[in-house]
């Protein structure tokens, strides 16, 4: 245990370090959400259902923060430590590489909770943010749609086999799960078009349940949204650990 938490605790300095992690899963949904917050401001509104366009925005920018982290942090950073050998190298210490996988996994889920708690406190104290839910779905949802991403992720980091691959496909699958899945623009301000398309990306479910479970709905009106995010999980852990190569 000693191990694990002075191998996790380096891998929370070193994502500290890392300007990209830091900007995009904390600076920039916050900078999101302070910009669109002040332009339409958090009154009720009808185009939102009667809720206030911060209220609504809050859990799309939660999983943009769980798709940086997953999509982008998780992946790259373990394809890189299979490319320069430090996993190899763990293999002849009496420190495991499944230590390293784990403890990565850990600290982006730590990083994306903060994140998560950093949006909360910014929109509670500047646009009086408001919680129609209950605090167990929202739970429930949250982690459902992080182990689903963050089984994506590990999907790219194995069959990635160096940093470079893992880049292109990480930004194949990130950029479009954020822009189209309704985690930066509202579904409702997209056309028709690309709201049929955004239902191929996991992530779109994932906004819709968290969306829907904070605005106070039931988990039962999204059973579709949590088989379809479950189904992806384990069928991405199952092909994660199939095809992950420690070298």
């Amino acid at each position: 245990m000693n191990r694990f938490i002075m191998i996790t605790w380096i891998e929370l300095k070193l994502f500290c370090r890392n300007f990209f992690n830091m900007f995009f899963g904390f600076l920039f949904p916050v900078g999101m959400l302070l910009l669109y917050g002040n332009i339409y401001g958090n009154q009720p509104t009808d185009y939102f259902g009667g809720f206030g366009t911060v209220d609504v925005s809050l859990p799309a920018y939660t999983c943009m923060i769980i798709a940086v982290t997953g999509l982008m942090s998780l992946p790259l950073t373990v394809a890189q430590y299979r490319e320069r050998k430090i996993l190899k190298r763990f293999m002849a210490t009496p420190m495991k590489p499944v230590d390293i996988l784990l403890s990565q996994v850990v600290v982006n889920f730590l990083m994306t909770v903060l994140g998560m708690v950093l949006l909360i406190i910014t929109a509670v104290i500047v646009f009086d943010l408001s919680f129609f839910g209950r605090l167990l779905p929202v739970l429930f949802s949250f982690l459902l749609i992080t182990l689903c991403v963050f089984s994506l992720g590990l999907v790219i980091a194995g069959v990635s086999p160096n940093g470079k691959s893992a880049s292109v496909l990480s930004y194949l699958v990130y950029f479009p799960m954020i822009f189209l899945s309704g985690s930066t623009m509202p579904i409702e301000l997209m056309p028709k078009g690309l709201v049929a398309f955004s239902k191929v990306l996991p992530l779109s479910y994932g906004v819709e349940l968290l969306k829907g479970v904070w605005l106070g709905g039931k988990p039962s009106s999204y059973i579709t949204n949590i088989l379809v995010l479950s189904g992806i999980f384990l069928v991405s852990l199952l092909t994660a650990i199939k095809s992950f190569k420690w070298e």
